[in-house]
Parts: C-alpha cells; structure tokens; sequence
C-alpha cells in the first residue's frame, strides 16, 4: 500500500488480521497513497495562532498543503488549531527527529545510559543498552510534535491524523515550524544569573 509500518501494523490489529480488510482500512484512512505524496512540494497553508491560559501561553505554527483551495477547507483549518493546541498542552521541543542535533541525541543517548545504569545495576552492558534505547526512544515521543500522541485522540500521533487528513484532502500536509511563548520563561534563570554576577562582582571589589 505504500503505508509506512506502523500504520500497517495497526491496521492489521484494527482489523483482527484480516489483510484484505486492513488493506481497504488503510484507504479509507488515506495511508495507503499518503507516502506518494510525500515528494510533493508543500508550498501554501497557514500561519495558524492559539493563546491559552489567559494569556499565559501563546503558540504560532506554520502548516503547509499544497494548494490555497485546500488551505481555506475547514478541515485543514481545525488541523491547524490542533496542533496549535498540542503545543500550547504539550510543549514538544522539534517538529520531528530528524531535525535534531546529533550533539543533542548524543546528550540524550548519555543521560539515558546513565539512567539505565542507575535503574538496573549489574546488568549486562548490552542490556543497558537497549534499556537506554528504549529511554531515549521514549525521549524521541516526547520532544518530537509529530510523534506525540495527540490529546484529544490518545490512540493517535499528530503524525498519523496528518496523514488521515492528507488522505482526505488528496494532498501532502507538513507542519513545518513552530514557536511556543510562556509568559515568564526563562526570567528566573536569567535573574539568578544577574544575582550571582552581582554577587561575585562585590566579592572582587573587596
């Protein structure tokens, strides 16, 4: 079907492992073309804003299609307020993994050891390992948007509803970016910052 993995894989659990039935399920869900389209240039779409909290949280995202028609459909503009919604709940870090930094992965894959290391002593290294995989793996779902579980549909990453979508819609839909605002952050690490160079600049005048 062209359907990536997973999605092959729930389709065959949804459908009790009949395959003629999972093959038709993808269909409909639009998976089975959506990895055609992924070549395709994405090029239109929206800007798409949410404030939450009272002000408190405020979210900015780019969603691309393909055409201006698709853009202006109701169902791509309730996409758009989705995710912003996500992001204002979940805060992910990047997009998708592939955007990440090796320097980052490295640091995660390091801390995840060491957790492992911590969690489960005496095993061997090759078990700590994959426990560390896992960990970061785990770390992956997290801080990647489209891998997250959307929090309307739990069963659901944001990744699979904007394939379900681009099945609909008959076109390729990419969130491309984002920014999440929370009022205050950052300002008490940059004030006990201020605080300890004022500190050490008294010391040295002494």
């Amino acid at each position: 079907t062209g359907a990536g993995m997973m999605d092959c894989k729930r389709a065959l659990v949804e459908n009790d492992g009949d395959f003629d039935k999972a093959v038709v399920w993808l269909r409909e869900k639009g998976m089975a073309s959506a990895a055609k389209r992924v070549g395709r240039t994405a090029s239109e779409g929206a800007v798409a804003s949410y404030i939450h909290m009272g002000g408190k949280i405020g979210v900015l995202v780019e969603v691309n299609c393909e055409t201006d028609f698709v853009a202006r459909t109701d169902d791509f503009q309730t996409f758009c307020k989705d995710v912003c919604l996500q992001i204002a709940s979940q805060s992910p870090r990047f997009v998708e993994r592939s955007e990440i930094s090796e320097d980052v992965i490295a640091e995660e894959r390091g801390i995840a050891l060491a957790q492992a290391k911590e969690a489960a002593q005496g095993k061997p290294e090759n078990v700590l390992q994959k426990i560390a995989e896992g960990r970061l793996n785990k770390w992956f779902q997290e801080a990647c948007l489209m891998e997250q579980a959307f929090v309307r549909e739990p069963d659901k990453t944001i990744e699979q509803l904007a394939k379900e979508l681009s099945g609909k819609l008959g076109e390729k839909i990419a969130v491309r970016r984002f920014v999440r605002y929370q009022l205050g952050e950052g300002l008490a690490k940059r004030e006990s910052n201020l605080a300890e160079e004022v500190a050490q600049a008294t010391a040295q005048s002494k």
